[in-house]
């Protein structure tokens, strides 16, 4: 396995070398960071050198005088190029689950697909291809940076299995290694150090997108508390680019709430803090980040799939941005995200006024708000504000929309309203992550892409197959937190005999 490390160590530091890259002719969605808004450039030009992006025109400047010499001149006339989009919170190796699990519940997702319920049945092949894949429907998509709560991490051999698929699939990716305590295969965190400091020291790292993270979910409010300071020592001897952790207070019971990270004094530090979900954040706990500079992680398919719900983080969006997490059950692509929870917070702030018998005089959220969300917030929340724009210096992670040829967006004026409300997927015609092709004119370019399909559509079958046999758990009583277990109201579309909910066509 060491020499799987390094040799795709090798090969991901082959790739990133990229020849230099102008666009010229398309309408460019930069970014001003002296007053943190978005500057859309008409007709404009953007050149790309090595991974970086080296000078943005409009068509009042001159030409440039000179480009290096392998410079590819690409012609984006009638096209939108935006920054990639960020995911900052992302499960990418359950791709094999996809529609298995439509109609599942949060309570059926711990008994039947998380961690703890697939390290029995996923081997190590299992979970390379299925981190693979679920990397490049992502990249498909336009999203060229994720933060991936790795929590794949149940033996050495399937840590190593997603991380190697992590690097090969050259998106950039703050994989972070989840310490958890898999009791039924005796793999608990003092076996998972030794695991971890391997990984972070082998050079896997060493000229690739991917860079190493933390994720830990036993923060509060009763941690083991020696466990929760030996992985503090880890991030900060290791100086992890990223600490993650499922926050889901309220009835739901897994806190890991602002105020138990900061227990371990985890906020103040150089390190960003990323709350996943944050459903049941606390006011003292909104000002903590705040304070801090953490930020939560707003995944709107997830939290209303599940029904986590977000009663708080429509007031938290200074502090927020977007993530997707199980795109086995729903869209794996942020536009989606971005455009659910546009329309969510319209509705919530409206309703605030209809409530009280009034009528809404403006619209509560823009469409400028949400591209922001989707792209420069997960930059900040990541500390990386080279991230998620387009300007001189930051890093070349761009994608070109098919803006001349889409009927979704035929007849667009505002690009930012084309993209967020308009656009689809399969807009997508370029993406590029640092300064590199992934996905070019609408194929994507990994080697050996066909195989690498084969191959996982053989493993989600062997996978889907056990779950098929798999028996569903009943709900009846109390949970361990107290809280009883009720069925809400069935949804009923059908007249007659029945609840008319329908089955699940998986046979």
């Amino acid at each position: 396995m060491r020499t799987t490390l390094a040799l795709a160590a090798v090969l991901a530091g082959t790739v990133a070398q990229a020849a230099s890259t102008l666009f010229w002719g398309g309408t460019i969605i930069a970014f001003d960071s002296d007053n943190e808004s978005l500057r859309v450039i008409r007709n404009g030009s953007l050149l790309v050198v090595d991974d970086r992006i080296a000078a943005v025109h409009d068509d009042s400047q001159s030409p440039y005088n000179s480009v290096p010499a392998d410079t590819v001149n690409i012609d984006v006339t009638g096209q939108i190029i935006t920054p990639g989009f960020i995911d900052t919170h992302r499960h990418s190796w359950q791709t094999a689950y996809k529609t298995i699990g439509s109609n599942t519940t949060l309570l059926e997702y711990f008994s039947r697909y998380g961690e703890y319920a697939a390290a029995s049945s996923y081997r190590p092949e299992d979970v390379y291809l299925g981190q693979l894949m679920g990397l490049y429907e992502a990249l498909d998509g336009g999203v060229t940076t994720l933060l991936d709560h790795a929590h794949h991490t149940w033996s050495n051999a399937t840590a190593y299995a997603g991380l190697n698929a992590t690097v090969e699939s050259g998106a950039r990716v703050f994989w972070s290694y989840a310490f958890h305590n898999i009791s039924s295969l005796n793999y608990t965190i003092p076996q998972q150090i030794p695991n971890f400091r391997e990984i972070a020291e082998s050079g896997i790292f060493d000229n690739t997108t991917t860079e190493l993270g933390i994720a830990f979910d036993s923060w509060g409010p009763n941690p083991d508390v020696a466990e929760a300071e030996q992985i503090v020592h880890l991030a900060h001897q290791y100086n992890v680019s990223v600490v993650t952790t499922h926050c889901l207070s309220g009835p739901w019971g897994f806190n890991n709430l602002p105020e138990d990270v900061q227990r371990f004094d985890m906020l103040n530090g150089t390190i960003p803090v990323v709350f996943s979900h944050a459903s049941f954040i606390t006011a003292q706990g909104a000002e903590l980040l705040r304070s801090t500079n953490q930020y939560i992680s707003i995944t709107p398919e997830s939290e209303m799939h599940y029904g986590h719900t977000h009663p708080h983080s429509y007031m938290l969006q200074d502090q927020a941005a977007l993530g997707v997490d199980t795109h086995f059950t729903y869209s794996g692509d942020i536009l989606t995200q971005a455009r659910l929870w546009l329309q969510s917070v319209r509705y919530y702030f409206s309703w605030g006024v209809l409530q009280d018998w009034g009528l809404p005089s403006r619209n509560p959220m823009s469409a400028d708000q949400a591209f922001k969300l989707a792209t420069r917030a997960g930059g900040l929340a990541l500390r990386r504000p080279d991230l998620g724009v387009i300007q001189v210096g930051a890093k070349a992670d761009l994608v070109v929309w098919n803006a001349r040829k889409s009927l979704s967006m035929v007849g667009w004026a505002d690009p930012v309203a084309a993209v967020i409300l308009h656009a689809n997927t399969g807009d997508v015609l370029d993406v590029m992550v640092d300064g590199k092709f992934v996905k070019r004119e609408g194929e994507m370019l990994a080697e050996n892409f066909p195989d690498t399909r084969a191959r996982f559509l053989s493993s989600a079958r062997r996978i889907q197959q056990i779950l098929r046999e798999k028996p569903y758990p009943d709900f009846e009583g109390e949970s361990a937190n107290g809280f009883p277990y009720k069925e809400p109201i069935i949804a009923d579309t059908s007249r007659g005999d029945g609840d008319g909910y329908g089955d699940l066509y998986v046979n």
